[in-house]
């Protein structure tokens, strides 16, 4: 766990013990209070401790929105927030021994990365290879597996992608082969984004190819 900054929300005196135990003697720790900005947590290799409270519950909620890894410090009997948004959250409740929270803080750095890994950027848009969705602000759309391997194509070049060159590498079928199969997902493809995000560019196409 070298080189991680923890960023503790709602309980100093947490912050106070962790800063005095070796086992996080390599780490940064901060303790922050609801009312700092959230900017200067969006970094590499930074995790939120944040305890959950019924008054602090809105400020979480804008956390989770980031997808930052946090680890959820609560009272087991009053957590109700069970969202599909905690994709990169471990839950630890009061009381715990301060070993399984490292382990928390482990695992939910572990979880981040792999998540990050999952995802693309193109043109604006955010791909989760893993979860089959495709996100734009704070919309989301869901794709086929086909879709996915068709786009994360496009991300791989900044040139226009040929018929036969898609044809070839994402339903393995030969450049000569007669199919519309290349227009009609492109025509399914294009609604779909068109109705969710209302972009009717998404896919463009000139004398070489399709492009995005």
């Amino acid at each position: 766990m070298d080189n991680i900054t923890i960023s503790i929300f709602g309980n100093k005196i947490l912050f106070e013990i962790i800063s005095e135990l070796k086992i996080f003697s390599k780490l940064k720790i901060n303790f922050c209070d609801n009312l700092n900005t959230k900017e200067n947590l969006l970094k590499d290799n930074h995790v939120i401790i944040y305890f959950l409270t019924g008054a602090n519950q809105k400020f979480y909620n804008d956390l989770l929105k980031k997808s930052l890894p946090i680890v959820k410090i609560i009272h087991l009997k009053n957590d109700t927030n069970n969202t599909t948004l905690e994709a990169t959250v471990e839950t630890i409740s009061i009381p715990f021994n301060i070993l399984d929270l490292e382990k928390k803080i482990t695992s939910v750095i572990s979880k981040h990365k792999y998540k990050n890994n999952s995802l693309i950027n193109l043109s604006g848009y955010i791909i989760n290879k893993n979860e089959r969705n495709i996100k734009k602000k704070e919309k989301n759309l869901q794709l086929t597996e086909m879709e996915i391997n068709f786009l994360i194509l496009f991300s791989k070049s900044k040139k226009p992608l040929s018929r036969n060159y898609i044809l070839e590498n994402v339903w393995n079928y030969s450049s000569e082969s007669e199919t519309h199969t290349i227009e009609t997902h492109i025509h399914r493809l294009r609604k779909k984004i068109s109705d969710r995000f209302q972009d009717n560019n998404f896919i463009k196409n000139n004398k070489d190819g399709y492009y995005i």
